[in-house]
């Protein structure tokens, strides 16, 4: 074995995003909502009337897995799709009043998520930890 486990920081990486995957998850279940929706909404709350690709972009996912899941949000009434009234071929995005409803109310939730893991570490831990994380993400990025 090249690299023994207990040297793969990836795997840490990877066990710690899926623990902050599934307590976002299981905060929105409540909402009955994924985190990928909550992203989605998140972001056309952030930057209301972007396009899809724009979307999947700021929440780093394919456009495809995007356009998942805008369909299952637009069928829900959280999200509108509207041609922009100067480029027809551009699709604009917004939240609907429903869609501004829920995701400052789910937000407070995960929020709430974000908090505790902020509150186990300290000032100087969460400087060195981020300053860590794109370290490792600039150099990744560079592979």
């Amino acid at each position: 074995m090249d690299l023994p486990p207990e040297e793969r920081i990836g795997l840490d990486i990877k066990r710690t995003e899926q623990a902050l995957m599934g307590a976002k998850g299981r905060v929105l279940k409540e909402f009955d909502l994924t985190v990928a929706q909550y992203a989605a909404l998140l972001g056309l709350k952030l930057a209301p009337g972007v396009s899809g690709a724009t979307l999947a972009r700021q929440c780093l996912v394919t456009p495809q897995a995007m356009t998942s899941v805008l369909k299952g949000l637009t069928s829900r009434g959280l999200v509108r799709r509207e041609r922009h009234p100067v480029h027809a071929h551009v699709i604009e995005l917004t939240l609907t009043d429903d869609g501004a409803d829920l995701i400052a109310t789910a937000d407070v939730r995960v929020s709430a998520v974000e908090r505790r893991i902020a509150e186990v570490l300290t000032d100087r831990e969460r400087a060195v930890l981020r300053g860590s994380l794109e370290k490792v993400a600039a150099e990744l990025d560079r592979f």
